[in-house]
């Protein structure tokens, strides 16, 4: 966020913010709860509804009107779900339009309670470092394509979402296995009263989740925008080279936000 948009915008008052500081921690345990009680029976499709609900209503407790562009334009069947990454709210945006299974950080799994979370909501964890693993992984994830969708953030990062880092090719290897389309889906934060780019939910640099929350509730004003693309041309067939995947996906996602965020 600007220094005009700072001065324009109000910060959230100190007791309204410690009231949502609450609704955060109850949302969070009826959270912990349905996964103890409903999840270990629950069918996909109930287990989806639980997820999206959940995610609904976070968004609405951090104040962030959701927006969808083409909603319409992802199939029934499984597919891979390519994605720009600027916060760990994402995850949450995604689930609250579709809900789907991610592959996030490693750093993730160790978060205290949303990393459990996380982890039983059949998150794939990766370590960044490590090349052996990420091969494992990309089998795992052609697996998982099977019978369900899946999201990546291929950045390997996130970032302040001016712009978009290049995709690294790897896990487009798994929708290449698992013979599935490839969606993009292009991600930016809105502020509610100057319609411009915001910072506010920006998770970079060392961060942490309490600090990025903390930033959110003090600008309870924010829209996501989500806007979804179609996998390349019209062929049955789908393409078989993932850097070519990751190159498409990419010029799709930075080509959209470049000219939807004015510089």
């Amino acid at each position: 966020m600007s220094i005009d948009q700072a001065i324009t915008e109000k910060q959230t008052p100190f007791l309204i913010r410690f009231g949502l500081w609450l609704a955060i921690w109850a949302h969070v345990i009826s959270g912990v709860v349905t996964l103890f009680i409903v999840f270990p029976s629950a069918t996909s499709q109930t287990k989806r509804f639980h997820i999206q609900k959940w995610s609904v209503r976070l968004l609405k407790i951090f104040g962030i009107e959701l927006r969808v562009t083409n909603p319409n334009i992802l199939p029934s069947d499984s597919y891979l779900l390519s994605s720009n990454h600027i916060s760990w709210i994402d995850i949450h945006a995604i689930n609250a339009f579709k809900p789907i299974r991610f592959v996030a950080k490693s750093e993730v799994e160790n978060w205290p309670i949303f990393g459990w979370m996380a982890k039983q909501l059949g998150t794939v964890f990766i370590k960044r470092d490590s090349s052996r693993h990420a091969h494992f992984v990309v089998g795992s994830i052609s697996e998982v394509l099977q019978s369900e969708s899946v999201c990546i953030f291929p950045e390997g990062t996130s970032t302040d979402g001016k712009s978009v880092r290049p995709f690294k090719p790897n896990f487009f290897e798994s929708a290449v296995m698992a013979d599935v389309p490839v969606y993009s889906i292009a991600i930016r934060y809105l502020s509610k009263i100057t319609e411009l780019r915001s910072d506010v939910p920006a998770f970079v640099g060392d961060m942490g989740l309490l600090e990025s929350m903390s930033n959110i509730l003090k600008h309870r004003n924010l829209i996501v925008e989500l806007t979804l693309f179609p996998p390349p041309g019209a062929s049955p067939q789908q393409p078989r080279d993932r850097k070519w995947l990751a190159l498409h996906s990419h010029e799709q996602i930075s080509s959209y936000l470049s000219g939807a965020n004015p510089k």
